[in-house]
């Protein structure tokens, strides 16, 4: 037996929920209906999220596998991990309980997503971001009674995104505006601006005073909701023993390749090779122009090869980070999949602060060398993430193309796949530095593999974690730091390698299938027309079995 309610119309109910509790992440998608509010995270309306989502999952189980399509029945297991993710995290991992970031990246990428794309007149945006800032200090007020012990460097970063929102509210949402002329509009946002600006430095006064001083608890989810976790949200369901064992086995793999290309380029100590070519690296202010000088030759080399489809749509702009995202090293910020208009892509890359003394300015650029450069801008523009986007925009089914069902280990295993992929296809054939510069990637992303699995399911500690990205991948100081703090409030951002090894063996299972008749570009253009779909789920449209997705 099976319900009569056909999948589809289902999948139409649940992601139309899924907008109007999350307006952000609905943004995001390019479906502006909710485009005025701020999502609501008081305790009752998270408790009332969990109960609304278990009705969802109830009515799921009711819809049988029998009566559905053969796609149908790959999408049918993806839409119920999807639901029983939000209730694990709203329930059992309560981010919204232990993590200011929580909310100040919230309202960062609300407001962002607002002064960025230009998806509606000016005015129209304008008025959103009126409604959204009035409702700041409702979301204040809930962080404040709904995070009461948090671990002390969730307290740290939330107070950087913090002074980044506050900033943004202060500094660039006027200029975001600065073609109103409507003086009463004009005066309302900027009352609004300054209540939200005074509820936001209640809050870090809080935090800094309050808060913080006590901060003891620890941002460890432990084993079992770590590996739940992993499972629900990426459909990656091999025990953290098992994924320890693999991301050693491929660090190790990797260092050694690492070394034998240093060795290509001077037969010295490997270190010392390095070293020497993060030196070169744009001056202040020039990594902008670097990255898209890079941008136009990726698009060449793949226009020439033809390795994936390039759909067509609007080009790449690539600008310097906002302040209020400068956490993030570099990023791509596309228009949503649902999106009706036209509209530009952002390529952000986080240069200096001109505040910041020369040393510190120095090691962040040399984390910017030429040479690593080149995998970040394959990475997030071509063949990576704004190629994934404009193919995303081209498919028919919600499911599909909605980032509210994308999981990261698709999404940035694809970009990290493409990384590797580019060279191998012959970009800048013999330059070992280009080389060695993925390879450098390659360990980052590996020592977040090996480092997030022993913060939450053992007891590695955040400083143990600085030193294994340093002595490990080979990191600047600084920049490791970075990346083991991450891990504490991104605990599967161990998805970059572990998506990319996925695709690795699937491609190479594929290739095994099709024999005589593979073919990359076909390869890869399959991939990206089935959307984001979990990986798992990939093999079964590909392979037509689930198997092992690494191993």
């Amino acid at each position: 037996m099976y319900s009569s309610e056909p999948l589809h119309h289902f999948v139409d109910d649940y992601l139309r929920y899924l907008h109007e509790t999350h307006p952000t992440s609905a943004a995001l998608d390019g479906v502006h209906t909710h485009d005025d509010l701020l999502e609501d995270m008081s305790r009752t309306a998270l408790e009332g999220q969990a109960r609304t989502l278990a009705g969802f999952s109830r009515r799921l189980d009711e819809i049988g596998l029998d009566g559905l399509s053969a796609g149908e029945r790959v999408e049918h297991p993806v839409i119920a991990s999807n639901i029983r993710a939000r209730i694990h995290e709203i329930e059992e991992v309560r981010a919204w309980e232990k993590n200011p970031q929580v909310y100040a990246d919230l309202l960062a990428t609300s407001l962002a997503t607002q002064a960025i794309f230009p998806y509606a007149p000016e005015d129209e945006r304008a008025r959103r971001v009126f409604s959204k800032l009035r409702q700041t200090p409702r979301l204040i007020q809930a962080a404040r009674e709904n995070v009461k012990e948090p671990p002390g460097i969730y307290v740290k970063v939330a107070l950087e995104t913090l002074r980044g929102v506050e900033k943004f509210i202060e500094h660039d949402l006027p200029r975001a505006f600065s073609g109103l002329d409507d003086l009463h509009l004009l005066g309302d946002l900027a009352d609004a601006s300054v209540e939200a600006a005074e509820a936001l430095q209640s809050y870090i006064q809080y935090l800094e005073q309050e808060v913080a001083p006590r901060a003891r608890a620890s941002f460890r989810l432990g084993r079992e909701k770590f590996e739940r976790k992993l499972k629900l949200e990426e459909g990656i369901g091999l025990p953290a023993d098992k994924l320890l064992a693999i991301a050693g086995r491929e660090l190790w793999q990797v260092q050694e390749e690492f070394r034998r290309t240093a060795g290509r380029i001077d037969p010295g100590d490997f270190l010392e090779t390095w070293r020497k070519i993060k030196q070169d690296h744009p001056g202040p202010g020039e990594v902008v122009a670097e990255a898209r000088q890079q941008v136009d030759e990726l698009l060449t080399f793949l226009e020439r090869h033809d390795l994936v489809s390039i759909p067509p749509g609007e080009p790449l702009m690539v600008a310097p980070t906002p302040d209020f995202y400068r956490w993030s090293f570099a990023s791509l910020w596309s228009p949503g999949p649902f999106e009706t208009k036209p509209s530009k892509a952002y390529y952000f890359a986080t240069d200096v602060d001109p505040s910041w003394p020369p040393e510190r300015q120095e090691e962040h650029l040399r984390d910017f060398n030429r040479a690593t450069l080149w995998s970040i801008s394959m990475h997030e523009a071509y063949p990576g993430h704004f190629l994934h986007s404009r193919h995303l925009r081209h498919l028919d089914s919600k499911l599909r193309k909605s980032i509210l069902f994308s999981p990261s280990s698709a999404v940035e295993g694809w970009a990290h796949y493409c990384e590797q992929m580019t060279i191998e296809a012959g970009f800048r054939k013999g330059d070992h530095r280009v080389r060695l510069g993925q390879l450098a990637e390659s360990l980052i992303r590996l020592a977040r593999f090996v480092v997030s699995i022993r913060l939450h399911a053992e007891d590695m500690s955040v400083e143990a974690g600085m030193r294994f990205f340093r002595d490990e991948a080979y990191m600047e100081e600084t920049g490791a730091r970075r990346e083991a703090e991450r891990g504490t409030f991104d605990p599967t951002y161990l998805v970059y390698s572990a998506g990319k090894l996925a695709l690795l063996k699937l491609r190479a299972d594929y290739k095994a299938q099709e024999g005589d008749r593979f073919s990359l570009k076909a390869f890869h253009d399959r991939l990206l027309g089935n959307g984001t779909l979990p990986l798992w789920a990939q093999r079964k449209l590909l392979l037509g079995e689930q198997g092992e997705l690494i191993e």
